[in-house]
């Protein structure tokens, strides 16, 4: 999954789901665990290294109970 801040990493591998011991998908929100797959140069994280990432975008909309939809 592409990553969206500026911490180096361009790229993340999930790992786990946090928050319950059987979760099988993340949505928004969502803190998972994930490794580094690729990174740039210079960066503060190096590809490999193991880190928790919050999900804030996701391919298929979420309704909100005011009928507002956010990806």
């Amino acid at each position: 999954m592409k990553v969206a801040d500026n911490t180096g990493a361009k790229e993340l591998l999930a790992i786990r789901i946090l928050g319950g011991s059987g979760r099988r998908y993340a949505s928004l929100g969502d803190v998972i665990v994930a490794t580094v797959k690729d990174a740039i140069p210079g960066g503060s994280v190096k590809k490999g290294d193991v880190v928790k990432a919050v999900i804030v975008r996701t391919k298929k909309e979420v309704r909100r109970p005011d009928g507002s939809y956010i990806k």
